[in-house]
């Protein structure tokens, strides 16, 4: 395992921006279900008390589908989904943070595992 370490996330204009601790070591997640593979996202999940988000809540707007159990987040003026909230598989709450949206990060280094999502 690597370090935990805080990184700053952000929408494309900025309206959206937050704080997040997390280890990038850690493979992040590559679906393809029908959002996140039109998107691009890679997504590292994390509990909801290693996010922080410092500017934004009044431009985010919700997007749930199928389950209706992910808030797929995105800013309203740039049309970015840096970050999603939801639960995880034991019930406690987890922010999905997009890795691409965090800054100083270059996400071509990083690892990622693939998820079929499309199959679910």
């Amino acid at each position: 395992m690597g370090e935990i370490k805080e990184y700053v996330g952000s929408c494309h204009c900025g309206n959206v921006r937050y704080k997040v601790s997390l280890d990038l070591s850690v493979p992040g997640t590559a679906c393809n279900c029908s959002i996140c593979g039109r998107s691009g996202t890679v997504l590292s999940f994390v509990p909801a008390t290693a996010f922080k988000l410092d500017k934004g809540e009044d431009v985010l707007t919700d997007y749930q589908f199928n389950t209706k159990t992910i808030h797929h987040l995105f800013c309203k003026i740039c049309g970015v989904r840096s970050f999603g909230r939801g639960k995880g598989q034991d019930g406690s709450e987890m922010v999905a943070i997009n890795t691409r949206c965090l800054e100083g990060v270059d996400p071509f280094t990083l690892p990622q595992t693939q998820f079929d999502g499309r199959s679910r």
